[in-house]
Parts: structure tokens; C-alpha cells; sequence
């Protein structure tokens, strides 16, 4: 079984592999596609947290059923997909029905070997059935599921003012789901591709690039000049979340999906004048995925959209460092697997 290892930042290496043995409680996938995520360009330059090499990167998957032990309903042969974040079913955490954060938690691909592989072992609870969606669809329901669970998390009410700061594939599928939501989405970046991506393909009416112009203005005159109701980052990086606390209307709740191993800085009185609300966004729950899928069926909203570049399994370790350069374009790079 043909593997792809991260070995250490910055390098990939081609394995033989041995494929996996059905264990009790778990399912075999046969891989067909793997998603490329902020966490695996993250992993490959080594700047990602809670990260240890050597790893096989992959948690955007979607397989076909091959094998499994106790998973009422499913079928051999039925395209599927599943929640890659693996808990322990015990802490304070999935007593409260918030396996997400689960004080255990294991994702594949970043606290255990992931999905750039052929076959998979996953466990039976964490299957999710196909819905007739396509494989390409399918591997994109975990990252637009993070993005539906930060905007639940936020409490999105219709016609407030969302900002939603990084235009990568989450901070996509957080405008996405505000949209849904009702809310009057804001995206700030500062790739103008990017930019112009949301406007042509999400409708979102309302973008800025912080570096060109006054940023606290152009939010004034969208917002009549109440400053948005919810902010949600995206993009991981200490100078942008720091900013974004000044963005925030009075009363308002900010939101951190994207993360980073350093310490923010708030003002507290600017902060607690406010009665401003700071929440963080981890994962995502089965809630969120059926969301996503339904979400789809429905078409509100097209997965497709994302997928920029699309490789075979055997051009990955080629062309993965091209991925982190903006001048390539980059949305969504789509792995496939026969």
C-alpha cells in the first residue's frame, strides 16, 4: 500500500505501507480523494501547533466503503465520508455533548496518521453516508463544516453584519454559512484574487483589502456606521487577530477559527466597554457535517466552486510546495486516488 509521509517540514517521502486489518468497531475506506488543507500547508512548513513528524497528512477524505465492524446502515461499496476527529467519549467535554474539544482528542492527520494512503482505518461511529454526493463533494464537507460550526458558534442572526477576516477555503465556507444564516457578509483579505473570487462565485457583497485604504472606514460606511455584529478570523495570524478587536460593533462576539501558537493582545477597556463576547471555534460536530450535506442537496452551496488544482496521488510530493505560494492560486487542491 503505497503511503505519502510528511518526514519532516518541508519534505515528503513515498512509503510502502501495509494495509490495514479490520479491527472491531472500525470501517476500511478506500481513499479517493483528499482535500488540501491550511492545517496539512501548515504541517509541511512547520509552523503547525500540536504537531509531531513524521506524519501522513490527509483529514479532507472521501472513499469508498470497503469493510466494517458494527455500523448499522451503511453498505460495502457506498461512497462515504467521516468525522476525523477521534475522542475519547469520557472527559468533560463529550459528557457535555462537545466532542470537538474533546480533552482526548486524536485528528487524523495531525495527532495520527491521516488519509495519504490507499486504505483507511477509521472508527464505525465516525462514517458519514455519501447522499448521493460525489466524491469531490464529499471531501469537502469537513473544512466547509468547520466553517458552518464557527458561524453556529457565533449564533448568526439574520440581517446582522458578519466580517469574516481570510478568504482560504474556511474563511470561504464561514461567509458561505453567515450567508445561509442570514447574515450581511464582509470578507477582508489582503489577495485580491481571493477577493474577487467571493464576489464572483459566493455573491458576497462586501469586501475590503486592509492595505489598500482605511479598513476602519470602509466597515463604517458598509455598516452605516454601527461596525459589524460578529467577527470571525480565519486566517491564523497573530497581526490580523489582534486587529480585528477593533472591529467590533458594541455588544458584539468575535470568533477565532483560525489559530496560532502565540499570545494575543486585547485593550481591555476597549474590549470590556464593549460587552464584547471571545469565543474560539475547534472542529466541528456531526451537527455541523449534516448541515454541510444537507446544505448541499439542497444547492445552496456548490463545493466545486473551491477546487482550483487537481493532481494524482503519485504528483503530490511534486507539486505541494507550489501550493503555499499565492502567485499559483490556490483555492482548493483536490488529490486523487484510483
Amino acid at each position: 500500500m503505497k503511503t505519502l509521509v510528511c518526514t519532516r517540514p518541508g519534505q515528503f517521502d513515498y512509503e510502502e505501507g501495509v494495509r490495514p486489518e479490520l479491527q472491531k468497531g472500525h470501517a476500511i475506506i478506500k481513499i479517493k480523494r483528499v482535500g488540501i488543507c491550511g492545517t496539512d500547508l501548515h504541517a509541511y512548513e512547520g509552523t503547525q501547533p500540536f504537531f509531531e513528524y513524521p506524519r501522513i497528512l490527509g483529514h479532507e477524505l472521501a472513499g469508498e466503503l470497503v469493510e466494517f465492524d458494527d455500523a448499522p446502515g451503511f453498505e460495502v461499496g457506498e461512497r462515504v465520508s467521516f468525522i476525523p476527529y477521534f475522542n475519547c467519549g469520557e472527559c468533560i467535554a463529550c459528557r457535555s455533548g462537545l466532542p470537538n474539544c474533546c480533552a482526548n482528542i486524536k485528528v487524523c492527520g495531525v495527532h495520527m496518521h491521516g488519509g495519504f494512503v490507499e486504505y483507511l482505518s477509521v472508527p464505525s461511529y465516525s462514517l458519514l453516508h455519501g447522499e448521493g454526493l460525489s466524491y469531490d463533494e464529499l471531501a469537502l464537507v469537513e473544512p466547509l463544516a468547520i466553517g458552518a460550526h464557527g458561524v453556529r458558534r457565533a449564533g448568526v442572526r439574520e440581517g446582522e453584519f458578519v466580517l469574516v477576516v481570510g478568504a482560504g477555503p474556511i474563511g470561504l465556507g464561514i461567509a458561505e454559512f453567515a450567508r445561509i444564516a442570514g447574515g450581511k457578509v464582509i470578507v477582508m483579505d489582503i489577495n485580491d484574487q481571493r477577493l474577487a473570487f467571493c464576489k464572483e462565485k459566493l455573491q458576497v457583497p462586501h469586501t475590503i483589502n486592509p492595505l489598500q485604504g482605511d479598513a476602519m472606514q470602509q466597515l463604517k460606511d458598509i455598516t452605516n456606521g454601527d461596525m459589524p455584529t460578529v467577527v470571525i478570523d480565519a486566517t491564523g495570524n497573530l497581526k490580523a487577530i489582534n486587529n480585528g478587536f477593533q472591529y467590533m460593533a458594541h455588544g458584539a462576539r468575535y470568533v477565532m477559527v483560525g489559530l496560532q501558537k502565540n499570545e494575543i493582545t486585547i485593550s481591555h477597556p476597549e474590549f470590556h466597554k464593549r460587552e464584547a463576547t471571545l469565543m474560539s471555534s475547534r472542529n466541528a460536530t456531526r451537527e455541523d457535517f449534516e448541515h454541510v450535506i444537507a446544505s448541499m442537496k439542497q444547492g445552496l452551496v456548490n463545493p466545486t466552486n473551491y477546487i482550483t488544482h487537481r493532481v494524482p496521488f503519485s504528483q503530490v510530493k511534486a507539486d505541494f510546495a507550489s501550493w503555499l505560494k499565492p502567485e499559483t492560486g490556490v483555492i482548493k487542491a483536490m488529490v486523487e486516488l484510483s
